[in-house]
């Protein structure tokens, strides 16, 4: 039993850092961009850094960046964009229409770029 046990907690530990990952399998593979206002300032807590933004048409996104250390190196930083500030971001939209999500390559702030994935372009 403590052998079952023991192998159930390596499952559970080395399971839970892939499930909090966003990779871009759940994306699709065209390129997409949308435009919005800052509803949820950046965050780089977790594996991802994160923010939502609200659409022309009142559709709140959930926009998936880089992970922070990445998206910190291409100059964003948490509360550097307010609320309301309005933005574009360029990445890949969820396969699944119902979602508003995008995992985002590069984010348009105030004239500037700021590329979270240089290495997608």
């Amino acid at each position: 039993m403590q052998k079952f046990a023991a192998a159930l907690a390596v499952v559970l530990f080395v399971s839970v850092p892939a499930y909090a990952h966003h990779g871009w399998g759940t994306y699709q593979d065209k390129e997409f961009e949308v435009s919005g206002t800052v509803a949820a300032l950046v965050s780089l807590q977790g594996p991802h850094a994160t923010m939502r933004i609200k659409d022309a048409e009142g559709h709140v996104w959930d926009i998936t960046m880089a992970p922070p250390n990445r998206t910190q190196a291409a100059g964003l930083k948490e509360g550097m964009i307010p609320l309301g500030a309005p933005v574009t971001l360029h990445g890949h939209r969820a396969k699944d229409m119902k979602r508003f999500e995008v995992k985002t390559e590069r984010l348009t702030w105030n004239g500037k770029v700021y590329n979270v994935y240089p290495d997608r372009d």
